[in-house]
C-alpha cells in the first residue's frame, strides 16, 4: 500500500488541482491510499515533514512535490 498525503490550505488557488490529480491517479492505480490534510487545521502534520508551502505532496512520508504535480510526473514517481 502506498500512502499519498496532499497538504493543502483553503486559501490556496493551486490546491484544488493538486487534489484532483492525486485523486485521479489513485483511481487508476490499485493500492494507493490518499489523505488530504488541511494545514490550517493540522499544522503539526505539516511541521513533521518541514512543509512550508502548499500544495505539497508526500509519498510514504517523504515530500516528493511542492506545487501541484502533473499527472504524468506523479505516475512516474509512483512507479519508482
Amino acid at each position: 500500500m502506498v500512502k499519498i498525503e496532499v497538504f493543502t490550505s483553503p486559501m490556496c488557488p493551486h490546491c484544488p488541482a493538486a487534489k484532483r490529480i492525486v485523486d485521479e491517479v489513485a483511481k487508476e492505480i490499485d493500492g494507493i491510499e490518499v489523505v488530504h490534510i488541511n494545514v490550517m487545521e493540522h499544522p503539526e502534520k505539516a511541521a513533521e515533514l518541514g512543509i512550508m508551502a502548499v500544495p505539497t505532496v508526500a509519498i510514504n512520508g517523504e515530500v516528493k512535490f511542492v506545487g501541484a504535480p502533473t499527472k504524468d510526473a506523479l505516475i512516474a514517481e509512483l512507479k519508482k
